[in-house]
């Protein structure tokens, strides 16, 4: 077997033959050594065309097919036969932007002690082909070490993200019960081990359709979607705080609690759309919200939060878009609402595409 590779692209797959050509080809078509670097595709038991697409690459791809198991199964199986020093992920129907793989081994070799490495992107909707920059915030270093970072960082979306393959070691294998929001797992935990690095390009399409699961105007989303995600998502805390309390992190208390109650927040909020809460639970919610994320705000936007925790007493609830969380983390946080966010920017990733 040839040296190992510097670089380890990984790729999960499952039925997105339509995509999977392209994905590949984004990465061949990298200004990088391809000495240096490894394409690993795990088909995750797809029934479609995937397979057949594939051949045309040959030995530039290492194809590994298994039974269908669920995003983390194949993450699982990709991260054990992946040799790369780095794991940059890159979802089946997402396409890599020239450069990138290059900005982000530039960034690990500036920052030696990073864990992950993670940008922005462009959302592109498949069916209009509109691109938009995405609005999530950006932070850098040891997010852990301070409340208002842990409330700042976003969990970016899979083909944004790289891991340096030995901080893994800590959290891999992923829980095979996160049939999505697989890598979120990653992401979300990774910050506990090691700091990471935010990068401001604009590195990846990031392809908006009909299978993203965390995607799209939430007063649309069928109960029936809303519900599967709430399953999604609650495993995902299931899996985060079995994780932390066996590391000695108490999901109940001081920075963590704050950290872990964005995800509840949010748990709330699909609920509400499902089951309209009463004016108590309501106000109980918006107040919550706006005493968590108090210190990230205006004075005025602070008091403005307040407010509408208290007239939601008077008027109740109305729709899911009502709520202070309607444009997801960033206008909780920042009073802005930005016209490419979902209603859970906090937990998007890839896992939020129906891709096993």
């Amino acid at each position: 077997m040839s040296a190992s590779p510097l670089v380890t692209v990984l790729i999960d797959t499952y039925n997105y033959g339509r995509y999977i050509e392209a994905a590949v080809s984004s990465v061949l078509e990298q200004s990088f050594p391809s000495e240096r670097r490894e394409i690993l595709v795990i088909d995750d038991g797809s029934t479609d065309d995937t397979s057949e697409r594939l051949q045309k690459f040959g030995d530039a791809i290492r194809y590994l097919r298994k039974p269908n198991g669920g995003q983390a199964s194949a993450l699982n199986l990709g991260f054990e036969h992946a040799r790369g020093e780095i794991v940059a992920l890159l979802d089946a129907d997402d396409v890599w932007l020239p450069g990138k793989l290059h900005r982000v081994v530039q960034a690990f070799d500036e920052h030696p002690d990073a864990g992950l490495v993670y940008h922005r992107f462009w959302e592109v909707d498949t069916k209009s082909g509109r691109r938009r920059e995405s609005g999530l915030s950006l932070v850098s270093g040891s997010v852990s070490s301070e409340r208002s970072r842990l409330l700042s960082y976003h969990i970016y979306p899979t083909s944004a993200l790289a891991f340096r393959h030995a901080i893994l070691k800590d959290i891999l294998p992923i829980p095979c019960g996160l049939t999505f929001q697989a890598d979120a797992y990653l992401a979300a935990l990774v910050i506990f081990l090691a700091p990471v690095v935010a990068l401001a390009d604009l590195l990846v399409d990031y392809r908006v359709h009909g299978q993203n699961l965390f995607h799209g105007t939430d007063a649309n989303i069928p109960k029936e979607q809303l519900a599967r995600r709430m399953k999604t998502r609650q495993a995902l805390l299931d899996g985060l705080r079995a994780w932390l309390s066996a590391h000695g992190y108490d999901p109940a208390t001081g920075n963590v609690k704050a950290y872990m109650k964005q995800w509840k927040f949010s748990q709330e909020s699909d609920r509400f759309a499902i089951e309209p809460p009463s004016r108590w639970e309501l106000f109980r919610h918006r107040w919550e919200d706006a005493w968590l994320y108090g210190e990230l705000r205006s004075p005025r936007h602070r008091l403005s939060t307040y407010a509408d925790a208290l007239r939601s007493l008077l008027v109740g609830f109305r729709s899911k878009d009502s709520l202070n969380n309607a444009g997801g983390i960033e206008q909780r946080r920042t009073g802005t609402q930005k016209p490419t966010q979902n209603s859970d920017s906090f937990a998007r990733a890839s896992s939020g595409k129906e891709v096993s």
